[in-house]
């Protein structure tokens, strides 16, 4: 079982009254509720790193330079290959 660790922290009134109207809506403590959360705040924040990793990971476009010799090189296969008796 992890060990629970008791804080404070400073929140709008406005924002506390929220809180405590949430809690008893789904019939949780306000504990619960900010440890539901921040639960879903670090996994959004986990996945935003991910999705952020897998975009760099396909931002891989090739440059003009590489792009110039991909479109050299099809063009020279496309005439080999025209050229071969079928």
């Amino acid at each position: 079982m992890a060990t629970s660790v008791k804080t404070a922290i400073s929140i709008q009134k406005e924002l506390f009254q929220e809180v405590n109207r949430l809690a008893q809506e789904l019939h949780v403590s306000r504990s619960k509720l900010f440890v539901l959360a921040v639960r879903d705040f670090i996994k959004k924040n986990e996945n935003k790193k991910i999705i952020s990793q897998i975009n760099k990971a396909f931002d891989d476009y090739p440059d003009p330079n590489e792009e110039s010799l991909h479109n050299a090189m099809r063009q020279k296969q496309a005439g080999k290959i025209e050229r071969e008796p079928w």
